[in-house]
């Protein structure tokens, strides 16, 4: 048979059992089952089979504890940040792209996202400038696609 594992006393085992069945988090809860079990004189191997962890993972996990505390055991994920995206204008570049879009696009019709992704394009010197980045601006700006008036409704209008 294995040894058992050396935990560390930071909680008693009646406080690892309140945090097991207390945590809200899903992972946070098998983490501090597997440490209950293991604190219970259960194998890292046994715990982890019967919790339904990476034996690996489980090991990293009462090695963290053993190092860091209940503090190791918090699900470090939600805490995460999703990077900032980049502005691909400045807010001088900005600001003449929201005069440009008062008036027609280059080529006379209306503005959308890919033609606003060629003038980014151009103005910015890249090389590709995605078609959704044009309609994020379009977007951001608080401009609104408006459809352009057929030849036959214009002609309908003026004899009006």
């Amino acid at each position: 048979m294995p040894p058992k594992a050396h935990l560390e006393p930071h909680l008693s085992s009646e406080d690892l059992k309140t945090h097991y069945r207390q945590a809200r988090d899903t992972t946070e809860s098998r983490r501090w089952h597997l440490i209950h079990l293991v604190d219970g004189g259960w194998t890292i191997k046994q715990a982890a089979e019967v919790v339904g962890l990476n034996y690996d993972y489980s090991k990293e996990i009462v090695r963290r504890y053993n190092r860091e505390g209940p503090d190791s055991v918090k699900n470090r994920s939600r805490d995460r940040q999703p990077p900032i995206a980049r502005s691909l204008l400045t807010s001088a570049q900005q600001q003449e792209l929201r005069q440009a879009l008062n008036g027609p696009a280059p080529d006379g019709g209306s503005w959308s996202g890919p033609k606003v992704a060629e003038w980014i394009a151009r103005k910015t010197g890249r090389d590709h400038v995605w078609p959704q980045r044009g309609w994020d601006y379009l977007k951001r700006l608080g401009v609104t696609w408006k459809p352009p008036k057929s030849t036959e409704m214009q002609s309908q209008s003026l004899s009006s």
